[in-house]
């Protein structure tokens, strides 16, 4: 299900999106997070981990700086002058809330929920605040479908 007005909306974004802040990346490469992010990078798009556990312990994923929340990502590229183009979201259904008021709040363009993650309340939310909205959806598949880009 992608919310969202058309293929062309959405190619467009992920044309104009480099920084994508990826909420419950995992460190491990077995995990559908981890391969996600790992494809993403490949394609020249930054992906940026939010993963409390990993950031306690001052971690790195994929050669990035690991952060706590989304809000916590958003300052620290803004110090580097980037922005959050889109909060990609590996986590479950129910815990979507807080991380679209975080995507709200720190003026990412796009909550990209993950295949098997809806939140009709946290969608509405992030689409009332201007964001473009995808559910249950993998990003790397639409990426691939989308821009013609090989796994």
């Amino acid at each position: 299900m992608i919310t969202t007005s058309s293929d062309t909306a959405l190619r467009d974004l992920l044309q104009a999106a480099p920084t994508i802040v990826v909420v419950g990346l995992s460190p491990q490469a077995d995990r559908p997070s981890h391969e996600v992010a790992a494809y993403l990078q490949q394609h020249g798009l930054r992906t940026i981990p939010v993963n409390p556990v990993v950031a306690a312990a001052g971690g790195q994923i994929l050669g990035e700086r690991v952060y706590a929340s989304v809000t916590e990502a958003a300052a620290g590229l803004a110090a580097e002058g980037l922005e959050v183009d889109i909060v990609d979201c590996f986590r479950k259904s129910e815990a979507i809330g807080p991380i679209a008021q975080e995507a709200v709040a720190v003026g990412a363009r796009c909550l990209w929920l993950q295949q098997g993650v809806v939140n009709a309340e946290a969608a509405a939310l992030a689409a009332q605040a201007g964001l473009m909205v995808v559910q249950d959806a993998c990003i790397k598949l639409e990426h691939r479908r989308l821009l013609g880009a090989a796994a």
